[in-house]
């Protein structure tokens, strides 16, 4: 049940400010990272598709499970206790480097903890929202939490790339591991909020089995998945490819590379800004074909022409992919939270995450390989083909005769029986 009133709100705004600002330390270290792998260590295109790989590889080994066990967990001490491992992690990099021990194998193992960081910490956070804002309010608390991605997506990568080439691209690291302290300890000043738990959990592959067929055999929420999973493919090229594609293709600066990187967040910021205004005229199912569409044409352009032709292709190319992703991204995740039956939320939103963010490494690694081969720009256009998947499934499924995902009138196949029912996930 949702909060209601000025605690509820109050309780919102913290979570909202600890996110914030692990978010805007994020979108530095977003930069910082890539940038200490090519100037540092002088990494190859196939070590950055490796590190690109690592950071999104948890949510294939992690992500089924981990909705059961957020489930059975404490969320405030979860939460806070992967902000201090992900703090640990990004810090260990400066260390190594003042020592002069810093390698790429570090580095990929850096990205490994900050990613089985990241999965457990962002199923607790999307099964938290529902339980503060009511489901009138879940859109528009969604586009919110989007936006505001976009706003640090869209400074964050600029003060990073700044901070890299007046401070190094090393030190700048710093300023990601200050804020998932910061984060934490905001966090840590949230109540708890303790839901009954059985007498009995059933076993994790059979918490894990239900959450799976309910998603697989859900009309809507399955289609949505796959195209997410066609979205997350594509982005996982980008983020290997594109601090590689500016400074080894296009020649950018470190200073440029930041600039260019935040791209991205104008492109959300665009996005959650007219996915109400869009979803109201058009409706959540047609928007979604429509974002989709959007998406293929902004991947396109994205790896066109150079010099400075260049440059403000891969902007205009960013910006475009991006609005229509996160459109797709809101009006699905608000599908899912209002359709998904509360003691199975957790394990719904891990199963997507596992299959849609899973799809991200496998794009990072694929792309390195290919791009070692025929260059970054070639390989760019090539993913191209896995863009155009986001709107063809959604139109293969029930979306295409809808004008609201919320007008379909059926249901998910029954999931296997289970012995009883769970209770929602505690929420601290």
């Amino acid at each position: 049940m949702a909060a209601d009133g000025r605690q509820g709100a109050g309780v919102f705004w913290r979570w909202w400010t600890a996110g914030t600002v692990s978010l805007v330390g994020s979108a530095v270290g977003g930069v910082a990272l890539p940038l200490t792998a090519l100037i540092v260590l002088d990494a190859t295109a196939f070590e950055m598709g490796l590190i690109a790989a690592a950071s999104y590889a948890a949510w294939i080994v992690l992500g089924l499970p981990a909705g059961a066990l957020v489930q059975r967990m404490p969320l405030r001490r979860l939460q806070v206790a992967t902000d201090l491992a992900r703090a640990a992690a990004v810090g260990s990099i400066p260390l190594a480097w003042w020592w002069d021990r810093l390698t790429v194998g570090q580095l990929v193992a850096v990205a490994l903890v900050i990613g089985f960081a990241n999965v457990l910490f962002d199923v607790a956070n999307s099964t938290f929202l529902p339980s503060i804002v009511s489901r009138e309010q879940l859109q528009s608390r969604n586009s919110l939490i989007s936006g505001t991605y976009a706003t640090t997506q869209l400074g964050g990568p600029s003060l990073g790339g700044l901070l890299a080439q007046v401070l190094g691209a090393v030190p700048t690291l710093l300023v990601d591991a200050a804020s998932y302290l910061v984060s934490g300890a905001l966090l840590r000043t949230l109540p708890e909020r303790r839901a009954p738990v059985p007498d009995r959990w059933p076993s994790i592959p059979a918490m894990i089995r239900e959450g799976w067929h309910f998603v697989v055999r859900h009309p809507v929420i399955g289609p949505c998945m796959w195209a997410a999973t066609a979205a997350n493919t594509v982005c996982g090229a980008q983020h290997a490819l594109y601090a590689l594609y500016l400074v080894r293709e296009l020649h950018a600066s470190s200073g440029l590379v930041g600039l260019l990187l935040a791209a991205d967040g104008v492109g959300t910021l665009i996005g959650a800004v007219l996915t109400n205004r869009v979803t109201a005229k058009l409706g959540t199912a047609r928007a979604l074909i429509v974002a989709g569409l959007v998406s293929v044409g902004g991947a396109l352009v994205v790896p066109l022409g150079v010099g400075w032709p260049g440059y403000a292709a891969f902007a205009i190319g960013n910006v475009v992919f991006s609005a229509g992703v996160v459109v797709l991204s809101v009006v699905t995740r608000t599908y899912r939270q209002i359709a998904s039956p509360p003691e199975l939320l957790s394990r719904v939103m891990a199963t997507v995450r596992f299959v849609s963010w899973g799809a991200i490494p496998i794009g990072g690694l694929v792309a390195g390989v290919v791009a070692g081969a025929l260059g970054s720009r070639v390989t760019l256009l090539a993913f191209v083909v896995a863009a155009a998947c986001i709107p063809l499934a959604l139109f293969l499924s029930p979306v295409r005769r809808l004008r609201d995902l919320t007008d379909y009138q059926g249901g998910a196949e029954p999931a296997e029986p289970r012995a009883q029912r769970l209770p929602a996930a505690d929420v601290a």
